[in-house]
């Protein structure tokens, strides 16, 4: 019976090594696999234009190969008569072990099997598992890992590309771009806010999915164009459906000024913020200014400080702090305390030049800052004073925000039942006087009309309370009708951002530059301006209610717009003509059957039938001519004759 456990133990350790080592020469055989696939993908990378993806994908699959190869090899054990009988094959033993394992389970024991498990206890105590079945890596994984190596040194080895293959990754690059970005955009458009209208919100989503699209989908840059453009076509009727109305103009022409339509109430509040973030620098501007030029000047004399600690360099420190410590009185004079003066005076006299600016840019910084904020109070000042007085001037201006406040008031008023007879009166004539200027914005001026006689009855009649109170529900629907005029133009100009947004990827995709080095078609100066080369001059009177013409995508940032004379007729004296350039007219005959002038075009001359559809060879003939207008390459006299013909083709 101990000969036989033995035996057992011996054969186990034999079959845990077996189960090792297939597990062993699995994995050499899947990382061998996984090293082909590896360094078949990146030679095929390196010399086609593949997505590098595929490369991380060939890594993935060597590794599952490896890993998975193992779990194959050691899944199963071998059993106690397979290791015997593979150790007798191995050491040529004829049998021995493998008989006597076989004895063990016989319920009589006998000379002849006691002699054959001794044998096999003996031979198997001559055995060493290590040496016969030594862990090592196989052959197969050997050969892997060479592979592999070579597939990393591969690597980074460039790739090879072609001109044509380099031109279509720069295309893929662009549309996955112009789509990654309009997405985005769409995106936080519709998340800022919901548009009421469910054309408009329509239309966002579909830009949204068109920038998703061109992500994901292999699209070429004809195809993209090609969907961009009828997608601008379907924004651009909507959105002249909707900037038809004239409303909607008088409204965003008054979004546009510096208040953006509030009431005086909205812009006393505003004025009241920005005098408290201002604190005893409101109404210092002078002084601001002061400050600022004279701290600019004392940096300047900083960067020639010398260095060291000579006496020369100390007088010139000190000289530099006792200036800083009269501007520094100076602020505290003004009603302007800066703790970052006091700090830079200190740094200074300690020889600290570093803490010194430091401390002089933050004070900088600050000064900015109060400029800022001084310019926006003055802003709204300016625009205080020209809030409308009544209702008929806030629907005139376009207010329609103060109009709905003032609404609000009069409803109130005729609730109230405290209202006299001159305050009826009164307000009887506000709202009769805005009913003309309230044509303009549909139902109001109907409501307002009704809201005039119901209020006009009740004069007449003695003050009736239930007049006033239709007089009041009238107003009230006024009121709603201007908020949905409001609501109506705030969607109108989420069209008009998703349309710059489109105008935007429309140039990346035709000349081939990143989306965020292309401008929209809205104007970088003035008011509703073409964007062009310059600093621009007098502005549209037009905001988003037209829809710009696409020019030049010029750069404008960085350009300082100059002082200009105001607009108007100029004396420019008498005009004068050049001598040398006395006009004159030549008439030209066609002689019959005389040659006409004709243009040679360069190009290969292809007989037979053209495969191509009419729109696609039309929508890349557009991308090219918009291409060669964007980069000026188009002389200025035909560059409107070539935007004719190709809106000539879309009809």
């Amino acid at each position: 019976m101990q000969s036989i456990q033995t035996i057992e133990q011996l054969l186990d350790g034999l079959s845990r090594r077996r189960r090792l080592n297939r597990g062993l020469r699995s994995a050499g055989v899947g990382l061998l696999w996984g090293s082909v696939t590896a360094l078949l993908a990146v030679i095929g990378y390196k010399l086609a234009p593949l997505p590098a993806s595929i490369i991380s994908w060939a890594i993935l699959v060597g590794l599952v190969a490896t890993v998975g190869g193992f779990l194959v090899g050691f899944w199963k054990r071998p059993s106690m008569l397979e290791t015997a009988r593979w150790v007798d094959e191995l050491k040529c033993l004829q049998e021995r072990i493998s008989t006597a394992w076989e004895y063990r389970g016989s319920p009589q024991s006998n000379e002849w099997q006691t002699l054959v498990v001794n044998d096999a206890v003996r031979v198997l105590g001559t055995i060493e598992p290590r040496r016969l079945l030594p862990l090592r890596f196989p052959l197969e994984a050997r050969w892997g890992i060479s592979l592999a190596l070579i597939a990393t040194v591969l690597n980074f080895v460039p790739e090879y590309r072609s001109e044509a293959a380099l031109k279509s990754e720069q295309e893929a690059k662009s549309l996955a771009d112009a789509g990654r970005q309009l997405a985005d955009l769409s995106k936080q458009q519709l998340e800022q806010r919901q548009p009421v209208l469910q054309p408009t919100e329509k239309a966002l989503n579909e830009v949204m999915e068109f920038g998703e699209k061109l992500q994901q989908v292999s699209a070429t840059r004809n195809e993209a164009l090609r969907d961009l453009a009828t997608l601008q076509e379907k924004l651009e009727r909507q959105f002249q459906n909707l900037a038809e109305k004239p409303a909607l103009r008088t409204l965003e022409k008054a979004a546009r000024a510096p208040s953006n339509g509030a009431g005086p109430s909205d812009l006393q509040k505003r004025m009241d913020a920005l005098r408290q973030a201002l604190g005893k620098a409101a109404g210092q501007e002078e002084a601001v200014d002061q400050l600022k030029s004279g701290l600019e000047k004392l940096k300047q004399s900083a960067q020639a400080l010398p260095a060291g600690d000579s006496a020369e360099a100390k007088a010139a420190r000190e000289k530099l702090a006792d200036s800083l410590s009269d501007l520094a009185q100076q602020a505290k004079d003004s009603g302007i305390p800066m703790a970052s003066l006091d700090e830079a005076i200190d740094a200074l006299r300690n020889a600290q030049t570093d803490f010194f600016v430091r401390d002089l840019n933050t004070a900088l910084q600050e000064l900015e800052k109060l400029q800022e904020l001084g310019k926006n109070l003055q802003q709204l000042q300016q625009e205080m004073a020209k809030v409308a007085k009544d209702l008929a001037e806030q629907l005139q201006l376009g207010q329609a925000k103060a109009a709905q406040a003032t609404l609000e008031k009069m409803i109130q008023q005729l609730r109230s039942g405290s209202l006299t007879t001159e305050q009826l009166q009164k307000l009887l004539e506000e709202v009769q006087n805005a009913s003309s200027p309230a044509k303009e914005y549909g139902e109001v001026a109907e409501h307002l009309k009704r809201a005039a006689e119901k209020m006009a009855q009740s004069k007449q009649s003695g003050d009736r309370p239930e007049l006033r109170q239709a007089a009041a529900t009238d107003l009230a629907k006024a009121a709603e009708e201007l908020d949905k005029l409001l609501q109506q133009s705030a969607d109108a100009e989420q069209l008009a951002a998703a349309m710059e947004s489109l105008s935007r990827a429309q140039m990346s995709l035709s000349t081939g530059k990143q989306f965020g080095q292309c401008r929209g078609t809205r104007p970088v100066f003035g008011k509703g301006g073409k964007p062009g080369k310059g600093v621009g001059t007098w502005a549209d009177e037009e905001g988003w209610a037209q829809i710009p013409e696409q020019t030049e995508g010029w750069d404008n940032s960085g350009i300082q717009q100059p002082e200009l004379d105001s607009k108007g007729l100029t004396d420019r004296g008498e005009a004068e003509h050049n001598p040398a350039l006395t006009p004159t007219k030549v008439r030209g005959q066609m002689s019959p059957g005389g040659s006409m002038q004709s243009i040679t075009l360069k190009g290969v001359h292809i007989k037979g039938q053209s495969q191509v559809k009419f729109t696609e060879t039309a929508a890349a003939a557009q991308a090219a001519a918009q291409n060669a207008l964007n980069q000026d390459q188009v002389p200025k006299a035909y560059q409107q004759s070539v935007r004719d013909y190709f809106d000539d083709l879309k009809k």
